[in-house]
């Protein structure tokens, strides 16, 4: 409790002093490690340019703070002679050092970064306390083990790869060297084995690597870390309006030529998630490209980036689909993707202001799949679990076509602009021998509630049937089967308003008659979806029911055989799942 007030009244400084300033919260989070308080946008600048570790509390800020606690310690103790009688001025000062990591490390937040580095730290006091000799890589195996011993969960976090993995990389190039070489020349050395080093962890964490990391972080280190950390921390203890506007200033001239290399149509190489069997090949041959020279056929390791980089995933045959029913919560979103199409329906809800499914669900997926391009956008209706993240995947991804059922002045609307259709009944198109048809809503509708407007997308693939219901009630399931009822019968559903007791009438559950019904729900959801009554009457009928807050995100094919949905935790079972 105490730790979270000292974050807060530094969180209110900055916000006292730096009102408008646009990086006040790139600041708060240098710090006190509360990256809540950087924008998205600016998060994708970072991430773009590669320098998204200097922004929030990293190993060299830690180090940085305990490497000034010290000295101020042991200036003051070789100077007090009782003091220096009793204790070694440098053990006392190591011992200090690691006191103000530690109190650090509390007010940044104890993330895996700044664990490893305070623990790492501890050893080297304790080395030196016991006048016993260490090594760098004894140092960063014990820390490593006291992570995993305090967190074994640690290793599901990306900072503990990316943490341990570039310390690592650090020590292989900085040992095993004869001569002395100049700072410039090491500082080349050591940002060519990270950035090398890191590829495959990065394509595999997040699906991408930055192209212009070496340069951008060669202007943001030195700035951010000797400049600019300095000055916010010196403002988080002594409030001075001078030191805040002094940051400011300098993370501002920091962020003109990063902001410009972020900006650049190639700062960043974009790809599908590799398999493992890739990603570790290329680790390897990383490893053994950074191998001091004299190592023989070096470039051999740079050669296996090459399929690391090029690997795509398969896609479906012609006249098939793979459908995904993703778990975005208490909302829907569903991928279908042809042999050279992909669609998606419906985009899940926003969480808040900052935070939608389309930024934390559906532009990773559709990067992890290694989708560049959606050929049409299903936005069935207004409502929030639906709509949500529609503007956030506009906005992530080239899209070719809009179809949606939205008020003319929804920002969807605005934002797709020629791009966009409204979705009427009749529309049909086919794709790589897949056919979509739109059956609801009317043209000319004169329903005002935006459930009764909500596009139903039939796809047909080698006579199998995915019916896509979206949060049709018991008026529009009565629409449809009195203009479409022989286009009903489906092998799969998607269960009309998440399983709402005011839908999926029995007059409509017998019309569609599927063989599987898809309940897309989130966990502990506060409607309750799917009603009981509901689940009770589709199962009457002996077809198989999913729901995505058990089964994770339901993944199948339509095609020649009988589809056979199957939940991404059947997929991939975790120990825990069955707690």
């Amino acid at each position: 409790y105490a730790i979270e007030r000292v974050r807060e009244t530094v969180r209110q400084r900055f916000r006292d002093a730096l009102p408008d300033a646009p990086y006040g919260g790139v600041l708060v989070a240098l710090a006190v490690g509360d990256q809540r308080s950087i924008p998205p946008d600016l998060w994708k600048t970072f991430a773009r340019t590669g320098i998204s570790h200097l922004v929030a509390i990293s190993g060299m800020h830690v180090t940085m703070v305990a490497a000034l606690f010290a000295a101020l310690t042991g200036w003051g103790w070789r100077r007090t002679p009782a003091l220096a009688l009793r204790w070694p001025a440098q053990q006392a000062a190591v011992v200090a050092g690691f006191a103000a990591a530690l109190a650090y490390c509390l007010l940044a937040g104890w993330g895996v970064p700044a664990q490893r580095t305070l623990y790492m730290l501890g050893c080297v006091a304790l080395a030196l306390v016991l006048r016993l000799e260490t090594a760098p890589s004894r140092v960063l195996a014990l820390a490593l083990m006291v992570v995993l011993v305090l967190d074994p969960w640690a290793v599901t976090a990306a900072g503990f790869w990316l943490s341990f993995g570039a310390v690592a990389l650090l020590f292989l190039v900085g040992s095993g060297r004869v001569g002395r070489e100049g700072r410039l020349l090491a500082a080349i050395r050591t940002q060519w084995a990270v950035t090398l080093g890191l590829i495959p962890a990065l394509l595999v964490l997040f699906n991408q690597f930055s192209l212009v990391s070496p340069l951008a972080n060669a202007i943001a280190i030195p700035l951010v870390s000797f400049l600019v950390t300095p000055l916010a921390l010196l403002f988080a203890v002594f409030p001075a309006q001078m030191f805040a506007d002094l940051a400011h200033a300098a993370f501002a001239l920091t962020m003109l030529p990063v902001q410009w290399l972020g900006d650049l149509p190639w700062a960043a190489w974009h790809q599908a998630a590799p398999p493992p069997e890739l990603a570790a090949v290329a680790t390897l041959g990383c490893l053994w490209a950074l191998l001091p020279r004299g190592t023989p056929a070096r470039w051999v390791g740079l050669a296996t980036l090459l399929p690391l980089v090029l690997w795509t995933p398969p896609r479906p045959p012609a006249g098939e689909a793979r459908v995904t029913v993703l778990d975005v919560g208490q909302g829907l979103a569903v991928h279908v993707q042809t042999a050279a199409h992909d669609l998606i329906y419906d985009t899940g809800p926003a969480f808040s202001a900052d935070a939608n499914s389309g930024e934390r669900i559906l532009l990773p997926y559709l990067r992890a799949v290694g989708v560049r391009r959606l050929h049409a956008l299903v936005v069935t209706h207004q409502d929030n679990d639906h709509a949500g993240g529609a503007e956030a995947v506009l906005e992530g991804i080239a899209v070719d076509r809009v179809r949606s059922s939205l008020p003319e002045n929804h920002p969807v609307r605005l934002i797709a602009g020629p791009r966009d259709v409204p979705c009427t009944a009749g529309q049909a198109w086919e794709w790589d021998g897949v056919r979509f048809t739109m059956l609801h809503p009317e043209a000319g509708s004169a329903a005002t509630r935006s459930n009764d407007l909500a596009c139903v997308l039939r796809v047909e693939a080698a006579g199998r049937r995915l019916l896509l219901t979206s949060d049709i009630e018991a008026a529009s399931e009565a629409s449809l089967l009195h203009r479409a009822a022989d286009a009903l019968p489906s092998d799969v559903l998607v269960a009309p308003h998440h399983g709402s007791r005011t839908s999926s009438t029995p007059a409509f559950i017998a019309a569609a008659a599927p063989r599987w019904v898809i309940f897309p729900v989130g966990y502990r959801n506060r409607f309750r979806h799917p009603n009981p009554e509901v689940w009770a009457r589709w199962s009457a009928t002996g077809a198989g029911l999913l729901r995505t807050d058990a089964a994770g995100a339901v993944h199948f094919s339509l095609g020649a055989a009988d589809p056979q949905p199957e939940g991404e935790r059947t997929r991939h079972p975790r120990y825990w799942h069955g707690q």
